[in-house]
């Protein structure tokens, strides 16, 4: 396609929620270019994979400049990479606590920053944290404290930079999702964590796709938080 061909950059995008982004966004012809730290090569001319750590700041340098360098623009960003560690508070260790920061804050930060100064450029662009619903609504059968810090602080950030860019044509928005069925968990806790959601079930990562898509394609819609958790934000 041409220059005009729409590019996004996916952060965690080897697996779970990233990998069914990115093929969302392959679906409606975009070019993907995608982060994780293992993610392998594709076989597909538009998707370009720039492993590493993003909570390293060369990673996050690497990533633009590899974007602009083979794809010429940046459209979207999807800061989905993140880390979930669910435990009592005191049981928390140092290292724990040190490895969620730095994925689900650092990493933001880093490529965020980047980012936002290429679409000042081009004067538009789009960029989209995936949260947690957590944030809103504390679960005492979920402990998960560092979720809270981090993800809140994703929320907020949200809000504080689409109104910044909001004169510069660059959008910002956040999909705070319930829980998820992913690999992750094991099948013995999925009817316990179906239950934690007043539906009564998980959800899927399709949701989280049309979530996102949703507010790629919402030009009028900037700093939303927009819960996608089976109505766990509203109430039990």
């Amino acid at each position: 396609m041409g220059a005009e061909q729409k590019v996004a950059i996916i952060t965690g995008a080897s697996q779970g929620l990233g990998e069914a982004i990115l093929k969302g966004y392959r679906n409606r012809n975009w070019r993907v270019v995608a982060n994780s730290r293992n993610i392998k090569p594709s076989s597909d001319l538009d998707v370009l994979a720039v492993p590493g750590d993003i909570g390293d700041p060369e990673v996050a340098e690497r990533i633009v400049k590899q974007a602009l360098g083979h794809f010429g623009r940046i459209d979207t960003l999807v800061n989905n990479a993140g880390i979930f560690v669910a435990k009592p508070f005191t049981d928390y260790t140092d290292q724990d606590y040190a490895a969620v920061l730095a994925t689900n804050l650092n990493g933001f930060f880093y490529i965020t920053r980047r980012v936002a100064r290429e679409m000042e450029k081009q004067g538009s662009g789009h960029i989209v944290q995936i949260t947690t619903s957590l944030v809103d609504h504390a679960n005492s059968n979920v402990p998960s404290v560092l979720a809270s810090l981090t993800k809140g602080g994703l929320n907020a950030a949200t809000k504080s930079l689409a109104i910044e860019y909001a004169a510069k044509g660059i959008r910002v928005n956040a999909v705070s999702p319930g829980v998820i069925k992913t690999p992750m968990h094991p099948p013995a806790t999925l009817d316990f964590l179906a239950r934690q959601h007043p539906v009564g079930r998980m959800g899927e990562a399709k949701d989280i796709v049309d979530a996102v898509l949703f507010l790629e394609n919402a030009g009028f819609v900037t700093g939303e938080i927009l819960h996608v958790d089976g109505g766990q934000s509203a109430g039990h």
